[in-house]
């Protein structure tokens, strides 16, 4: 526990238990004033009316009226000082009996009126005898509070007379010694405090002090300064752009690449924060605008009237100083990846793709359109055998149209070159569209397609109608494809928020959720499902979805189906 606490904790106690003693006699002070003051003001006052009126009873045959009217006068006081239990009855009996006195005077009246006053003594007479009982055991309580607690304080003010002055000297006293031994080099010298937290703290700073103290007397110049020519030559021949900055952002390591990519001298830079460098350079300003969130698509650099592409990498320093539990950061590094072959590889793979599948497009179609002028039989009667041929021909010949369509659409995004036509569109006719393109799909494995519209006619969504029915008929190509036979695909279009969303709901087996984030990765399939497809086609969704400023996602789980979606902005 630390010795904060600890004073905190006794000293608090017996300040709390000095205002708890200050309150308790407080309160039984005004306790006792209170008993006292209630035997004065009730009983008292009602044995000195008793008092007076028994002297005016007396005087009522020498001066009647003057004594009547004092008689009444104090029983009217009497009235209204009724305090004991019974008194009420009393004075109310004394109140009868005079009048009647009044009437007719008689020995008889005048001593009932006399019993009457009696009682009402008699009874305030009890009732201070009962409130200085009271009074008594009041005194009583307070004196056992009161010398309890004291008591109480007493001892908490021993305890921390004998016990603080010990808990702080001593470890102060280790720690004297052992300065000491540091001052005379012998810095093999530690510490260890047994107690509160506060002393073992300083005890592990010590004991750091020496660590770092002991390092340093083993440790040369020489060596560190052959390690850092060391680095430094390893960083000057790294074929990647090297800046390094302080945890100020003071610049104090480049190497040749980023110099040469910055045109920027070396001399004139260094000791300069990157702030002040990117006031008159381009290249470091737009570093320092993602220095925070490193931009994820690469960066187009100029060089040598050459386009060349970077991928920037922001790399924190953070060390454990020697002795020490915490890290600290000190600075961090902007790494500038060198991908221009790689990028050209890209280039020259997607334009590959996009002439071959614009190539083969035309022959196939040609294909197509021959079988389906052999399956009219135009030319001759087939016998089964040959129609069956054509019709797998024209299966295979249907599936390399779609691959080819896919690796156009593919090329495009790649490329960045995806023409989107946004316009005000009627979510139901979308949706009819895609619809109409896979019933004869559906109708084969007897499957029906069932719609829910949650919105209004007059809600609409900004779209590229035949981007957005591309993403449909795909969503609902693979929902049939993965869905059961003879079972129902749930369309839902509702308005969320700001988006109208698109929902395609099947009963297949499902993907697993460690599947979710890649099932839009291109060329990706889940492993060991069937599949004839190429895994482009939620890839190129994806795409045309997020161009449209829209989101896309998936929610399914084994063996129960699977749940497609996209929203689009509201238009």
């Amino acid at each position: 526990m630390k010795l904060k606490t600890k004073l905190t904790l006794g000293v608090g106690l017996l300040f709390f238990l000095i205002v708890l003693l200050s309150v308790i006699g407080s309160v039984y002070i005004n306790k006792l004033k209170s008993d006292t003051e209630k035997i004065l003001t009730a009983n008292y006052n009602s044995l000195e009316f008793s008092k007076n009126m028994l002297l005016a009873l007396d005087h009522i045959s020498i001066d009647s009226a003057v004594a009547i009217a004092d008689f009444q006068k104090n029983n009217q006081l009497q009235e209204k000082n009724l305090t004991e239990f019974g008194e009420k009855e009393a004075t109310q009996n004394l109140n009868l009996h005079f009048n009647s006195y009044l009437k007719e005077p008689s020995y008889s009246k005048e001593k009932l009126i006399r019993e009457d006053l009696a009682k009402i003594m008699s009874l305030n007479m009890k009732g201070i005898e009962r409130k200085s009982d009271i009074a008594i055991i009041t005194a009583g309580n307070a004196t056992f509070w009161i010398v309890s607690l004291g008591t109480v304080c007493f001892l908490i003010a021993f305890i921390l007379l004998f016990n603080l002055p010990q808990t702080i000297a001593e470890p102060i006293n280790q720690l004297t010694f052992s300065i000491r031994q540091i001052a005379d080099k012998n810095y093999n010298e530690r510490v260890h405090f047994k107690g509160s937290e506060e002393f073992n703290s300083l005890a592990e700073s010590f004991n750091i002090m020496a660590e770092k103290l002991q390092e340093y007397e083993s440790s040369t110049l020489s060596k560190q300064l052959m390690d850092k020519k060391r680095i430094e030559t390893l960083v000057n021949n790294m074929h990647d752009a090297v800046i390094g900055l302080d945890e100020n952002h003071f610049i104090y390591m480049i190497n040749d690449e980023a110099l040469k990519i910055t045109n920027l001298n070396k001399d004139e830079i260094m000791g300069k924060t990157a702030h002040e460098v990117a006031i008159n350079n381009d290249l470091i300003r737009e570093l320092l605008k993602n220095i925070d969130h490193p931009v994820k698509e690469p960066m187009k650099i100029v060089r040598d009237n050459k386009e060349n592409y970077f991928e920037q990498d922001i790399v924190p320093i953070n060390i454990v100083k020697t002795g020490e539990k915490e890290k600290k950061y000190i600075g961090k590094v902007i790494l500038l990846r060198n991908i221009t072959p790689f990028k050209e590889l890209d280039f020259a793979k997607t334009n590959f793709i996009a002439t071959i599948s614009h190539e083969l497009k035309t022959p196939i179609s040609a294909i197509k359109m021959g079988v389906q002028l052999l399956g009219n039989q135009k030319f001759g009667e087939l016998n089964d055998q040959q129609k069956e041929l054509l019709k797998s021909i024209n299966e295979d010949g249907q599936r390399l149209l779609d691959i080819t369509s896919e690796l156009l659409n593919l090329s495009q995004v790649e490329s960045g070159n995806i023409r989107l036509t946004v316009e005000k569109c009627s979510p139901k006719e979308i949706v009819q569209s895609a619809v109409k393109n896979v019933e004869k799909l559906a109708e084969q494995k007897n499957i029906s397609v069932n719609t829910e519209y949650l919105l209004e006619d007059t809600d609409f969504v900004a779209a590229d109608f035949d981007k957005t029915v591309w993403v449909m008929n795909n969503f609902l190509t693979n929902a049939v494809k993965h869905s059961f036979q003879d079972e129902n695909i749930k369309i839902l279009v509702e308005k969320v928020d700001s988006f109208i969303q698109f929902s395609i709901t099947d009963t297949g087996s499902g993907i697993d959720e460690k599947y979710h984030r890649q099932i839009f990765d291109r060329y990706f399939q889940v492993p060991g499902e069937h599949q004839n497809g190429t895994g482009l086609g939620l890839a190129i969704s994806k795409n045309f979805i997020e161009k449209q400023n829209g989101e896309i996602g998936v929610n399914s789980s084994p063996n129960n189906g699977s749940t497609f979606y996209f929203r689009l902005p509201v238009s």
